[in-house]
């Protein structure tokens, strides 16, 4: 009778981790700056395969890309988003910001999920100040277990003066606030954590890491300007965050975080 018992005990504690299993989603996120797959030990060079392998081992469910050329005459006329998407087999969103060289420059979205829903988000101007236009990149899919969400690739403007970046957060948060379910961006921020730019991003969003390492320059890196984080919720954790050590295919050091969604 006791083994009978025991045996009943096993299998309602498999039958309920199983529906917990169901019910949360375990994805790897990286962010990328790229420097349109041109390596700086190399000018001149474009090797998006050395970009695609840096992402394959890391087996993403989501990438963030900034600094994709397409169909740009510097890097040979190709579609770099669609080229890293078909490399690593999964589907892409690019957000153009500017026209360059014959071709559009921007920011992308890898998903190993089906893309619902995609926007691209043009960021405000300041009336006589010079600067690039930037965008974010959103996209909304449906995890296996069910849950949709939001992922978001930007590149926030890279000028010492920060009225821009704190502008360009500020419409990120208000476009984050529409969303009703999960959020998350990744990104070159162009600022360190103790900037003000970083400072309201960390007041409406949860980052992967507190004391994050350093993402450039690619040689000796000394500064954190890349970061992944997410619209504050009980049901999202984190399990890691690292920069990955690859110092040869791009100026950035990439990042990688794991994290829960219940």
């Amino acid at each position: 009778m006791k083994q009978l018992k025991y045996c009943l005990f096993l299998i309602l504690l498999l039958f309920s981790l199983n529906l917990l299993a169901q019910k949360a989603d375990t994805i790897t996120i990286v962010s990328y700056n790229i420097h349109h797959g041109n390596p700086p030990a190399r000018p001149g060079v474009i090797d998006l395969d050395a970009i695609a392998n840096v992402l394959a081992n890391q087996k993403p469910d989501f990438v963030a890309l900034q600094e994709v050329d397409v169909n740009i005459k510097r890097s040979g006329n190709v579609n770099q988003a669609e080229y890293l998407a078909k490399k690593l087999g999964m589907y892409f969103y690019f957000a153009k910001a500017i026209d360059h060289d014959g071709g559009d420059y921007g920011v992308a979205v890898l998903s190993k999920y089906p893309i619902q829903g995609q926007h691209a988000l043009k960021f405000s101007r300041i009336e006589g100040l010079k600067a690039e236009d930037r965008v974010l990149a959103v996209v909304t899919v449906k995890l296996a277990n069910g849950k949709k969400i939001a992922f978001s690739s930007t590149h926030l403007d890279h000028q010492k003066d920060e009225a821009l970046r704190l502008l360009q957060i500020s419409e990120i948060v208000k476009y984050a606030e529409k969303e009703k379910g999960t959020f998350i961006i990744a990104g070159d921020f162009n600022a360190v954590p103790n900037s003000a730019t970083i400072q309201l991003l960390d007041k409406n969003f949860t980052r992967t890491c507190n004391q994050c390492g350093f993402t450039i320059p690619v040689v000796t890196p000394k500064r954190t300007i890349d970061f992944i984080a997410f619209k504050p919720s009980r049901k999202i954790s984190v399990i890691s965050h690292e920069v990955i050590q690859e110092h040869q295919a791009s100026d950035h050091l990439p990042i990688v975080a794991k994290i829960v969604i219940k």
